[in-house]
């Protein structure tokens, strides 16, 4: 038996700060999603799969655009044309009704757990090799309870799981928070799990798993991303997977480290060079770039590469990298008199005190529902101050020097 496990496609879901390219490659890069998927059913055919799963959050809302309903109708009409057996849960962000899917229930398709019920369905493959798959579908955004605890024991024919969730460990979980524990006393053969966007396998026996979503989306969904490509033993039970990369956007983390100052030219001939080694085969690459020794720059420096207009222009030397985000960190800042140093300790506590930047960032969050998400970052917010702070000394040295 061979099939495949995907998860978060998250059709419809906007790629976020890209704004700033050109109309023609922003409108590529929203269709990424959709050409993964594409990607993905083309394997399922190729491959002649029994069965597709598919872990949940397919769309990015509970009321999907039409066009995205229509290209998932077409997509799945391709499988169950070919006699693949499809079987599929709604998740947190994509929570409807079975009746609100264009796609209808056949014989090769089967939206499982309707209504957040717990369901088993039992298939056949054409080799006569029997499995079932046992589920739910989410009805909210949210769901406290471990429905885990609702699952049915293991059937004497190869059992999944099939959920969209996530462990039970911390607080506030709120997506059908799990145990391990209770997943191996269940037994079954394999967990598709869906929720987690980064790829990774919890238990090997059972299998759990995560094959992470189809195609990242910022910075923080980094590299390759597709599906898991899984070969059943027959005899044994035994699952053999092989990931298999789908995305035609690959996000990768680039650090350059400084040692010395360098002129406008050499700099920008460094940063070209640092996105021509992550250049992919086959797939657009974009970057972002960690720059070590920011008080090497000039403020001149600091100020060109916060702005797209000079990262067009390095990405113009690469071939299918293009520099999308621009970080610095300050490896040990400029040295400053003991007066200045103070000051700069003050205007820090002054400036980059939370309160403060909340009151500074107010107006632009009204006018801007992605500057709420950046100013609820921790991370945005600590590439502020670091900013900040390399400017502020920067500025100390000017002043100090002038009198000298």
């Amino acid at each position: 038996m061979k099939f495949i496990h995907l998860a978060d496609a998250h059709l419809d879901s906007p790629f976020r700060g890209l704004s700033f390219l050109p109309k023609s490659e922003y409108q590529e890069i929203k269709d990424a999603a959709n050409e993964s998927f594409t990607r993905i059913i083309d394997l399922a055919v190729r491959e002649a799969v029994d069965l597709v799963l598919i872990a949940g959050d397919t769309f990015d809302s509970n009321k999907p655009s039409p066009a995205s309903q229509v290209f998932f109708k077409k997509e799945i009409d391709r499988l169950t044309a070919a006699g693949i057996q499809v079987v599929m849960i709604f998740g947190n962000h994509d929570y409807m009704r079975k009746s609100d899917l264009l796609v209808k229930e056949g014989p090769h398709f089967t939206l499982l757990g309707d209504g957040e019920q717990i369901e088993r369905k039992d298939f056949t493959t054409k080799s006569g090799f029997a499995y079932n798959v046992t589920g739910f579908s989410y009805a909210h955004n949210h769901i406290e309870e471990d429905l885990l605890m609702q699952f049915p024991e293991k059937a004497p024919s190869f059992t999944i799981g099939l959920m969209h969730a996530g462990q039970a460990a911390g607080q506030n979980n709120v997506y059908a928070p799990f145990t391990l524990e209770r997943m191996r006393e269940l037994g079954y053969d394999y967990f598709a799990l869906g929720h987690i966007h980064a790829r990774q396998t919890l238990l090997a026996k059972p299998l759990v798993v995560y094959p992470g979503n189809i195609q990242g989306r910022d910075i923080g969904e980094l590299g390759a991303k597709g599906c898991y490509l899984v070969e059943v033993d027959e005899e044994s039970g035994q699952s053999q997977l092989t990931f298999c990369p789908t995305s035609q956007i690959v996000w990768e983390q680039a650090n350059l480290v400084l040692d010395a100052p360098l002129s406008a030219s050499d700099l920008a001939d460094k940063i070209a060079a640092t996105l021509r080694a992550h250049e992919s085969a086959g797939v657009k690459t974009f970057v972002s770039l960690k720059l070590t020794g920011s008080e090497y720059l000039t403020p001149d420096q600091l100020t060109f590469w916060q702005d797209p207009a000079a990262w067009e222009e390095a990405s113009s030397q690469a071939n299918s990298a293009r520099l999308v985000d621009f970080r610095v960190k300050v490896r040990g800042l400029v040295q400053l008199s003991s007066t200045d140093q103070a000051a700069l300790d003050r205007a820090k506590v002054e400036i980059l005190s939370e309160e403060k930047i909340k009151q500074l960032a107010a107006s632009w969050i009204k006018k801007d529902p992605e500057a709420r998400r950046l100013a609820e970052n921790p991370e945005f917010l600590a590439q502020v101050k670091e900013l900040v702070s390399v400017k502020l000394a920067d500025r100390l040295q000017d002043i100090g020097g002038s009198g000298e």
